[in-house]
C-alpha cells in the first residue's frame, strides 16, 4: 500500500475478485490509495504493514464473518472508518457492525460515491424516512434466524439448537436471501 502523504489508504476486503477489481478503480479515481484483500488473513496482514485510514468490509468473506474483521481493525486502530457492505442485509447484522466499530451499513449494490459518502458520514441521519408497512412474517422469521446466529457467534449448530430447529434446515435458511420487505 504504497502512498504519498496526501492520499487516504483504503482497505477494501471482498471474496468477489470481479467486484473488488471494479469497486477498487472507481476508488483510486477518486484520489483513494487502494490495497484490496479476498479473505481476512491477508486483509489484517495489509492492516497491520500500513494502518488505512478507511476500510470496506463484505459481510460475508467467503465463510468468513466480515464482522470479525470490524473488531479487529478497531483494535489496530480505533480511527479507521468502517463501511460493512452487504447483498445479506438484516437487523441484526447492521447492529453488530456498528456496536464492532463499523461507521456506516450498506447494503449491494452500492456504487463508489455512495461508499465514499458513507465513509464521510459522521451522524446518523434523522430524516431517514419510516416504512408505514412492518415486515413481513417471513423476513422477521429471517431476521430472528439471523438474531440467534449472531447470539451463537455464527456457530449453526449452537443456533440450530437454540432454534429448536433441525442444523440442515437453518442452514438452508440462512443460505437464501433475505426476504424483500
Amino acid at each position: 500500500m504504497e502512498t504519498s502523504t496526501d492520499t487516504p489508504r483504503l482497505l477494501l476486503v471482498d471474496d468477489d475478485q470481479t467486484f473488488c477489481m471494479v469497486l477498487s478503480q472507481a476508488l483510486k479515481k477518486r484520489n483513494f490509495d487502494v490495497a484490496v484483500a479476498y479473505d481476512i488473513a491477508s486483509s489484517l496482514a495489509l492492516a497491520e504493514e500500513k494502518t488505512p485510514e478507511y476500510a470496506v468490509i463484505d459481510l460475508r468473506i467467503g465463510l468468513e464473518s466480515g464482522l470479525e474483521l470490524v473488531k479487529k481493525l478497531i483494535e489496530i486502530d480505533n480511527n479507521t472508518r468502517i463501511v460493512m457492505l452487504t447483498g445479506f442485509a438484516s437487523i441484526a447484522t447492521a447492529v453488530e457492525a456498528i456496536k464492532l466499530g463499523a461507521t456506516q451499513y450498506l447494503t449491494k449494490p452500492a456504487n463508489a460515491d455512495e461508499i465514499i459518502n458513507a465513509l464521510n458520514k459522521n451522524d446518523g441521519d434523522s430524516s431517514t424516512v419510516i416504512k408505514d408497512n412492518p415486515l413481513s412474517v417471513k423476513r422477521l422469521e429471517w431476521e430472528h434466524l439471523q438474531k440467534v446466529l449472531m447470539e451463537n457467534n455464527g456457530n449453526i449448530s449452537a443456533a440450530a439448537r437454540a432454534l429448536n430447529m433441525h442444523r440442515r434446515t437453518l442452514q438452508r435458511k440462512l443460505d437464501k436471501r433475505p426476504v424483500k420487505e
